[in-house]
Protein backbone atom coordinates (compact mmCIF):
# COMPACT_ATOMS: atom_id res chain seq x y z
CA UNK A 1 0.00 0.00 0.00
CA UNK A 2 1.31 3.45 -0.91
CA UNK A 3 2.46 5.60 1.98
CA UNK A 4 2.80 9.33 2.54
CA UNK A 5 6.37 10.23 3.48
CA UNK A 6 7.45 13.59 4.93
CA UNK A 7 11.19 14.22 4.41
CA UNK A 8 13.12 17.22 5.66
CA UNK A 9 16.32 18.37 3.98
CA UNK A 10 15.27 16.87 0.64
CA UNK A 11 17.24 19.26 -1.58
CA UNK A 12 20.31 17.02 -1.82
CA UNK A 13 22.10 13.96 -0.44
CA UNK A 14 20.17 11.22 1.33
CA UNK A 15 17.01 13.31 1.47
CA UNK A 16 16.70 13.72 -2.27
CA UNK A 17 17.86 10.18 -3.06
CA UNK A 18 15.29 8.67 -0.70
CA UNK A 19 12.52 11.01 -1.86
CA UNK A 20 13.00 9.82 -5.43
CA UNK A 21 13.13 6.17 -4.34
CA UNK A 22 9.74 6.54 -2.64
CA UNK A 23 8.27 8.38 -5.62
CA UNK A 24 9.51 5.76 -8.07
CA UNK A 25 7.58 3.03 -6.30
CA UNK A 26 4.37 5.04 -6.05
CA UNK A 27 4.46 6.65 -2.62
CA UNK A 28 3.41 10.24 -1.95
CA UNK A 29 6.25 12.48 -0.76
CA UNK A 30 6.26 15.78 1.07
CA UNK A 31 9.75 17.13 0.41
CA UNK A 32 10.98 20.12 2.37
CA UNK A 33 13.95 22.35 1.62
CA UNK A 34 15.06 25.90 2.31
CA UNK A 35 15.01 26.43 -1.47
CA UNK A 36 12.28 24.42 -3.18
CA UNK A 37 13.76 25.16 -6.62
CA UNK A 38 16.13 22.27 -5.86
CA UNK A 39 13.09 19.98 -6.12
CA UNK A 40 11.90 21.14 -9.55
CA UNK A 41 13.28 18.04 -11.26
CA UNK A 42 11.28 15.74 -8.99
CA UNK A 43 8.13 17.82 -9.50
CA UNK A 44 8.61 17.63 -13.27
CA UNK A 45 9.05 13.86 -13.13
CA UNK A 46 6.41 12.91 -10.54
CA UNK A 47 3.82 15.70 -10.64
CA UNK A 48 1.13 15.56 -7.98
CA UNK A 49 2.85 12.74 -6.11
CA UNK A 50 5.28 15.23 -4.57
CA UNK A 51 4.48 18.29 -2.48
CA UNK A 52 7.47 20.64 -2.11
CA UNK A 53 7.38 22.85 0.98
CA UNK A 54 9.83 25.57 1.89
CA UNK A 55 11.01 24.94 5.43
CA UNK A 56 13.74 26.16 7.75
CA UNK A 57 13.61 23.53 10.50
CA UNK A 58 15.09 26.03 12.96
CA UNK A 59 11.67 27.71 13.02
CA UNK A 60 9.22 25.83 15.22
CA UNK A 61 6.37 27.83 13.70
CA UNK A 62 7.39 26.84 10.16
CA UNK A 63 7.74 23.20 11.21
CA UNK A 64 4.20 23.04 12.56
CA UNK A 65 2.83 24.88 9.52
CA UNK A 66 4.60 22.52 7.11
CA UNK A 67 3.26 19.43 8.85
CA UNK A 68 -0.26 20.85 8.85
CA UNK A 69 0.00 21.73 5.14
CA UNK A 70 1.13 18.19 4.36
CA UNK A 71 -1.75 16.70 6.36
CA UNK A 72 -4.29 18.93 4.62
CA UNK A 73 -2.85 18.09 1.18
CA UNK A 74 -2.45 14.31 1.40
CA UNK A 75 -4.77 13.53 4.32
CA UNK A 76 -2.19 11.52 6.26
CA UNK A 77 1.48 11.36 7.20
CA UNK A 78 2.58 7.76 7.57
CA UNK A 79 6.33 8.31 7.85
CA UNK A 80 8.45 11.25 8.98
CA UNK A 81 12.12 11.24 8.01
CA UNK A 82 14.04 13.93 9.89
CA UNK A 83 16.98 14.23 7.54
CA UNK A 84 17.81 17.96 7.70
CA UNK A 85 21.14 18.76 9.32
CA UNK A 86 24.78 19.51 8.60
CA UNK A 87 28.29 18.82 9.84
CA UNK A 88 30.47 21.26 11.79
CA UNK A 89 34.18 20.50 11.43
CA UNK A 90 36.55 21.85 14.05
CA UNK A 91 38.01 21.04 17.46
CA UNK A 92 36.12 21.91 20.62
CA UNK A 93 38.41 24.81 21.48
CA UNK A 94 38.17 26.27 17.98
CA UNK A 95 34.37 26.32 17.95
CA UNK A 96 32.75 29.71 18.41
CA UNK A 97 29.62 30.23 20.49
CA UNK A 98 27.54 30.95 17.38
CA UNK A 99 28.86 27.90 15.53
CA UNK A 100 28.05 25.69 18.52
CA UNK A 101 24.56 27.12 18.95
CA UNK A 102 23.77 26.87 15.24
CA UNK A 103 24.86 23.22 15.13
CA UNK A 104 22.63 22.21 18.04
CA UNK A 105 19.80 24.45 16.83
CA UNK A 106 19.54 22.66 13.47
CA UNK A 107 20.55 19.10 14.28
CA UNK A 108 18.68 18.79 17.59
CA UNK A 109 16.01 21.46 17.94
CA UNK A 110 15.08 21.40 14.25
CA UNK A 111 14.49 17.66 14.50
CA UNK A 112 12.57 18.14 17.75
CA UNK A 113 10.18 20.75 16.31
CA UNK A 114 9.20 18.61 13.32
CA UNK A 115 8.82 15.56 15.55
CA UNK A 116 6.56 17.42 17.96
CA UNK A 117 4.48 18.73 15.07
CA UNK A 118 3.78 15.29 13.58
CA UNK A 119 2.98 13.45 16.81
CA UNK A 120 -0.65 14.60 17.22
CA UNK A 121 -1.40 13.50 13.65
CA UNK A 122 0.17 10.09 14.11
CA UNK A 123 -1.55 9.59 17.47
CA UNK A 124 -4.92 10.40 15.91
CA UNK A 125 -4.22 7.95 13.06
CA UNK A 126 -3.15 5.24 15.47
CA UNK A 127 -0.02 4.59 13.45
CA UNK A 128 3.17 6.20 12.18
CA UNK A 129 6.90 5.78 11.85
CA UNK A 130 9.39 8.50 12.84
CA UNK A 131 12.84 8.01 11.34
CA UNK A 132 15.63 10.18 12.71
CA UNK A 133 18.82 10.52 10.69
CA UNK A 134 21.45 10.18 13.37
CA UNK A 135 24.97 8.92 12.63
CA UNK A 136 27.44 6.33 13.76
CA UNK A 137 28.92 9.41 15.46
CA UNK A 138 25.87 9.38 17.72
CA UNK A 139 27.23 6.26 19.45
CA UNK A 140 30.98 6.65 18.92
CA UNK A 141 33.06 9.77 18.34
CA UNK A 142 35.80 11.17 16.17
CA UNK A 143 37.97 14.23 16.85
CA UNK A 144 37.35 17.39 14.78
CA UNK A 145 33.60 16.72 14.96
CA UNK A 146 32.90 17.38 18.63
CA UNK A 147 29.77 19.52 18.29
CA UNK A 148 28.40 17.27 15.55
CA UNK A 149 29.05 14.25 17.77
CA UNK A 150 27.25 16.04 20.62
CA UNK A 151 24.25 16.86 18.43
CA UNK A 152 23.85 13.27 17.34
CA UNK A 153 24.30 11.93 20.88
CA UNK A 154 21.41 14.25 21.81
CA UNK A 155 19.30 12.90 18.95
CA UNK A 156 20.00 9.37 20.18
CA UNK A 157 18.84 10.08 23.73
CA UNK A 158 15.81 12.07 22.62
CA UNK A 159 14.68 9.44 20.13
CA UNK A 160 15.21 6.41 22.37
CA UNK A 161 13.07 8.11 25.00
CA UNK A 162 10.47 9.06 22.40
CA UNK A 163 10.25 5.45 21.20
CA UNK A 164 9.16 4.29 24.67
CA UNK A 165 6.68 7.15 25.04
CA UNK A 166 4.83 6.73 21.74
CA UNK A 167 4.89 2.96 21.26
CA UNK A 168 1.46 2.62 22.96
CA UNK A 169 -0.01 4.87 20.25
CA UNK A 170 1.14 2.62 17.41
CA UNK A 171 4.07 4.88 16.51
CA UNK A 172 7.49 3.42 15.81
CA UNK A 173 10.79 5.28 16.05
CA UNK A 174 14.01 4.37 14.25
CA UNK A 175 17.45 5.95 14.40
CA UNK A 176 19.40 5.58 11.16
CA UNK A 177 23.13 5.56 11.88
CA UNK A 178 25.20 5.75 8.69
CA UNK A 179 28.96 5.61 8.49
CA UNK A 180 30.54 7.99 5.98
CA UNK A 181 28.94 8.22 2.55
CA UNK A 182 30.03 10.10 -0.55
CA UNK A 183 27.46 12.91 -0.25
CA UNK A 184 28.42 16.56 0.05
CA UNK A 185 27.94 16.38 3.85
CA UNK A 186 31.66 17.00 4.32
CA UNK A 187 31.80 19.39 1.36
CA UNK A 188 29.40 22.14 0.36
CA UNK A 189 27.00 21.35 3.20
CA UNK A 190 29.64 21.54 5.92
CA UNK A 191 30.78 24.42 8.13
CA UNK A 192 34.44 24.69 9.19
CA UNK A 193 35.69 26.52 12.25
CA UNK A 194 38.65 28.91 12.14
CA UNK A 195 41.62 26.56 12.68
CA UNK A 196 44.22 26.92 15.44
CA UNK A 197 47.68 25.82 14.38
CA UNK A 198 48.24 23.89 17.61
CA UNK A 199 45.59 21.37 16.48
CA UNK A 200 47.12 20.70 13.06
CA UNK A 201 48.50 17.30 14.17
CA UNK A 202 45.00 16.27 15.28
CA UNK A 203 43.59 17.32 11.91
CA UNK A 204 46.35 15.48 10.06
CA UNK A 205 45.72 12.29 12.04
CA UNK A 206 42.00 12.61 11.33
CA UNK A 207 42.61 12.98 7.59
CA UNK A 208 45.10 10.10 7.58
CA UNK A 209 42.44 7.77 8.96
CA UNK A 210 40.12 8.41 6.03
CA UNK A 211 40.40 6.00 3.11
CA UNK A 212 38.37 5.44 -0.05
CA UNK A 213 36.75 2.43 1.61
CA UNK A 214 35.50 4.62 4.46
CA UNK A 215 32.70 6.01 2.33
CA UNK A 216 29.69 4.14 1.00
CA UNK A 217 27.68 4.89 -2.15
CA UNK A 218 24.66 7.04 -1.15
CA UNK A 219 22.31 5.58 -3.76
CA UNK A 220 22.91 2.10 -2.36
CA UNK A 221 21.08 3.04 0.85
CA UNK A 222 17.66 3.33 -0.82
CA UNK A 223 16.74 -0.35 -0.61
CA UNK A 224 17.55 -0.44 3.10
CA UNK A 225 15.35 2.60 3.78
CA UNK A 226 12.47 1.17 1.75
CA UNK A 227 12.70 -2.10 3.70
CA UNK A 228 12.80 -0.15 6.95
CA UNK A 229 9.65 1.81 6.09
CA UNK A 230 7.83 -1.38 5.05
CA UNK A 231 8.78 -3.33 8.17
CA UNK A 232 5.96 -4.20 10.56
CA UNK A 233 8.44 -4.30 13.43
CA UNK A 234 11.20 -1.82 12.58
CA UNK A 235 14.34 -1.67 14.72
CA UNK A 236 15.13 1.20 17.05
CA UNK A 237 18.54 1.52 15.38
CA UNK A 238 19.71 0.72 11.86
CA UNK A 239 23.34 1.10 10.84
CA UNK A 240 24.04 1.87 7.19
CA UNK A 241 27.30 0.84 5.58
CA UNK A 242 29.98 -1.78 6.24
CA UNK A 243 32.11 0.38 8.52
CA UNK A 244 29.65 1.50 11.19
CA UNK A 245 28.69 -1.67 13.08
CA UNK A 246 32.18 -3.27 13.27
CA UNK A 247 33.60 0.03 14.53
CA UNK A 248 30.87 0.44 17.16
CA UNK A 249 31.43 -3.15 18.36
CA UNK A 250 35.12 -2.38 18.83
CA UNK A 251 34.35 0.86 20.68
CA UNK A 252 31.86 -0.80 23.01
CA UNK A 253 34.21 -3.69 23.80
CA UNK A 254 36.70 -1.09 25.00
CA UNK A 255 34.05 0.76 27.00
CA UNK A 256 32.80 -2.39 28.69
CA UNK A 257 36.33 -3.45 29.61
CA UNK A 258 37.04 -0.06 31.18
CA UNK A 259 33.71 -0.03 33.06
CA UNK A 260 34.41 -3.50 34.43
CA UNK A 261 37.87 -2.40 35.55
CA UNK A 262 36.26 0.32 37.64
CA UNK A 263 33.20 -1.68 38.73
CA UNK A 264 34.34 -2.08 42.37
CA UNK A 265 34.79 1.68 42.69
CA UNK A 266 31.37 2.20 41.11
CA UNK A 267 29.65 -0.26 43.46
CA UNK A 268 31.30 1.20 46.55
CA UNK A 269 29.98 4.63 45.59
CA UNK A 270 26.43 3.31 46.13
CA UNK A 271 27.04 3.56 49.88
CA UNK A 272 25.18 0.47 51.03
Amino acid sequence: MAKTIFITGASRGFGKIWAEAFLKRGDKVVATARNTDTLNDLVAAYGDSILPIQLDVNSREQAFAAIEKAKQHFGTIDVLINNAGYGLFGTIEETSEQEARDQIETNVFGLLWVTQAVLPIMRAQGHGHIIQLSSVLGVATLPILGLYNASKFAVEGLSETLAAEVKPFGINVTLIEPNGFATDWAGASAINTKPMEIYNPVREAFQAGITEDSFGIPEATSDAVLKLVDSENPPLRLFLGKVALPWVKQVYEGRLAEWEEWSDVAAAAHGK
